[in-house]
């Protein structure tokens, strides 16, 4: 039998309030309980209702309010006592942001639950920095990777050595950290060390901040210009499209 409440997996955008959705936002107002990932998320928790609970569900490098098991146990509980719950994620659920899996315990837990799809940080954060992942002169294709693998691997799952060979624009997202490895590999590759890269910090939000700079260079320019999380590193000729176009948000 269907558990009495529901749930809502909720894109909430790359990070600028404005970019959710109106489905999105609509949810956001009606929920008992929200609980939100580790996102600059002031401004959206204010269009909560007054009496809405609210908790923070986010993860951030080693710092982790819930683990995500607490997570996934806390929305069937929730949903299990009648209440119209909000899971808010950042960028869309079920982008590299674990929504299928808390879609997963949650349908085998017999609750009612529903994804509301957000804008991906993905294809936006570039985009609003002037590069575009697609390009008819550039790439015809675009790959998205995580470069931050589950805590209980010892290393690195994706070959990014393989990942020289004509996957068209890279585009990774939480490597920040792991740009090291993520350059030496795409070079021992076949990556040329000149290809252009840019690594974007902040991305949709006012202070954001764009790198443009090479494969060979990837560590050495996130170091040197202190580049912060939230950030995504594009790969490939594309990124030369950014002198052309500028900022565009």
């Amino acid at each position: 039998m269907m558990a009495s409440g529901r749930v809502y997996l909720i894109g909430a955008g790359p990070g600028d309030p404005g970019l959710i959705t109106v489905k999105g936002l609509q949810a956001l107002r009606e929920a008992d309980v929200v609980m939100y990932d580790a996102l600059d998320t002031e401004q959206l928790l204010k269009e909560c209702r007054c009496d809405a609970e609210l908790i923070d569900a986010g993860k951030r490098a080693t710092d982790h309010h819930l683990k995500q098991w607490q997570t996934n146990d806390l929305l069937v509980e929730y949903a299990n006592q009648g209440k119209t719950v909000v899971r808010l994620k950042g960028g869309d659920p079920f982008l590299f942001g674990r929504g299928a899996e808390e879609a997963e315990k949650l349908r085998k837990a017999g609750v009612e639950v529903h994804v509301i799809p957000g804008v991906t940080s993905a294809i936006s954060v570039p985009e609003l920095a002037g590069i575009p992942v697609t390009h008819r002169d550039h790439a015809s294709l675009v790959t998205f990777i995580t470069g931050h693998e589950k805590a209980d691997r010892d290393k690195d799952r994706i070959d990014w050595t393989a990942l020289s060979e004509g996957h068209g624009t890279l585009v990774i997202l939480m490597g920040l950290d792991n740009a090291g490895n993520i350059s030496r590999g795409l070079i021992e590759g076949g990556t040329s060390p000149d290809t252009p890269a840019a690594v974007i910090s902040k991305g949709s939000h006012p202070d954001q901040k764009v790198f443009v700079t090479t494969v060979g260079k990837l560590e050495d320019t996130i170091k040197t210009q202190h580049a912060e999380t939230p950030g995504i590193i594009v790969v490939g000729s594309v990124v030369e499209l950014r002198s052309v176009l500028g900022d565009l948000a």
